[in-house]
Parts: structure tokens; sequence; C-alpha cells
């Protein structure tokens, strides 16, 4: 598949990961499917979608042509045999059997050439790519929350990646205005390893009980970030957050830097998960 022959873009998966990424599919012109088994994440999907649009309208970064344009290529639908693609991007959770499972059954009734990508944030493309056919056309496309907004993409290569598939999903990644990163295969990749210290070292020092969350969010915020661990942890999943940590600690050999934090796996147990359950580390109610 060349990047010049990309029509129909089909993303797995309506939460606020596969929402985003449709949305910006949508907006470069691309016929978009985004599916989901739960309608009731498809409903929302399409109602946050409009919702970014308009707000795009109002910061003057859109037109109602372009609002127009970006929901009459944008489709929804709880049908699998619906996503007959040149690119599929799977944004499910982060668990290594239901990626694959996925990819498999969408081998099976698309042609071999369809480029097979993931979003995951910490499961290695090897992994992934392992027993599912032409291994070589499975590829990493990992979108920063909110997809719609953040501009960095790492595009990763497994061992049985194909230089033209990497360099395609590239050369998309421009098309969606992004800025794309190549990297090589490895749990976390780039910057969730890099960056996984911040929040396992903010949990450390919540458990040791050296500061609260507020205190730690906002020296954080002093010493330059945009948020602090705790806001940023609510913004994009509690649930999600610890599930690329427990990987990535299972992925290193049960390294203890990696280690996950029991505060945090309470809070996934009490569905505690941040803005879209109104309720993490803090209130949103």
């Amino acid at each position: 598949m060349n990047f010049e022959d990309i029509q129909t873009i089909g993303i797995v998966g309506a939460g606020t990961m596969g929402q985003g990424i449709a949305q910006i599919c949508a907006q470069a012109g691309y016929k978009t499917i985004l599916f989901d088994i739960n309608e009731q994440v498809l409903s929302k999907a399409q109602q946050t979608t409009t919702i970014n649009l308009d707000k795009g309208i109002e910061r003057g970064k859109l037109t109602m042509a372009d609002k127009t344009a970006a929901l009459t290529n944008l489709t929804f639908t709880g049908n699998t045999l619906d996503l007959h693609c040149d690119v599929i991007i799977e944004a499910v959770v982060e668990r290594l059997e239901v990626k694959q499972s996925i990819f498999k059954e969408l081998a099976d009734i698309n042609s071999d050439d369809t480029i097979l990508a993931s979003n995951t944030s910490s499961i290695p493309i090897t992994r992934i790519a392992a027993g599912v056919p032409n291994p070589e056309r499975v590829v990493g496309m990992h979108f920063f929350n909110p997809a719609h907004i953040m501009k960095l993409v790492e595009v990763i290569s497994g061992a049985a990646t194909s230089p033209e598939v990497a360099l395609t999903i590239k050369q998309l990644a421009l098309k969606l205005d992004k800025t794309p990163v190549m990297a090589q295969d490895s749990p976390g990749f780039i910057v969730n390893r890099v960056a996984r210290h911040f929040y396992v070292e903010g949990l450390k020092l919540l458990e040791e009980g050296v500061a609260d969350v507020e205190t730690i969010d906002k020296l954080m915020q002093a010493s330059g970030f945009k948020m602090g661990p705790f806001e940023l942890m609510d913004l994009i999943g509690v649930d999600t957050n610890f599930s690329v940590t427990t990987s990535m600690f299972e992925a290193f050999h049960y390294d203890p830097k990696f280690r996950p934090s029991r505060i945090q796996q309470q809070k996934v147990d009490a569905g505690h998960h941040g803005r879209k359950t109104g309720k993490g580390f803090y209130n949103y109610k």
C-alpha cells in the first residue's frame, strides 16, 4: 500500500483516542469509518466530534464548510464487516490478546496489503504482529491525547515491519498535520518510556506521604510542566495509565523502576478513572 493509494481509513475503538484519530482523518479528507461494539460509546464519539469541530470554528481554525466536509467523511458503525479499508488503526484496550484478535479478524476481510496500525502506547509491535497474516504490514502509529490537538506521532517498526509500510505511515501522519518521529520497537517506545517515571515517582511521593496530590502537581507546574502527574493521569485516564505502567513493568521483566502503584490500582478498582468518569485524583462533578 503506497501513501497515494490511501483513500479509506478505519479506526477500531471509539473511546477518547479513537474518536480523536477518526476526527483528524476525516478532516484531512479521508473516508473514515469509526468502529466500536458499544453503541453508547459510538454515540458519545459522534457528539464529541461535533463539539470539537464547533470549538475549532469558534477559535477561527475551521470553517462551517470544514465541519460539514469532516462529518460527511465520517461513518460510525458497530459492524466489523464495514471495515474494508486501506489503513486500519486500532485504539482499544492495552491488552495484547485483544489487539492480536482484532488484527487477525480484520486481516480475514481485507486485502493482504491493508496496513494494520496500532495506537498502542506500550506493547511492542513485534508481539502484536506475531500470528497476524503478513506481519510486515503491522506498524505502530502512536498518537497522543487529545489526538486532534497534540502534534506528535510515534511511528514504530516491529521486527517484521517493512520499511515501505513505516514510510507510508510517516507520510500519512504528515498529511494529518502531525509531526512523526520514527522509532524502533521497545516497550513504551520513546515518550512513554521516558515519561513513565513522571507518573511513577509522583505516585511514590504520594504513597510515602511526602506531599499531597495538589502540592505535587503545583510544584511540577511551577517547574515548567503544563500539567502535574495527577492532573495528566486524570486527563489520560487513570485506568489507561495504570494499564500502560503494568504492561511496561511486565515487558521489562518486573524492573522495580516501573512498578505500578497500589494507590493507582485502588483508583482503578473503585472506577475512579479520571475526567471521563467524573472522579480520579480530583473530582470533576
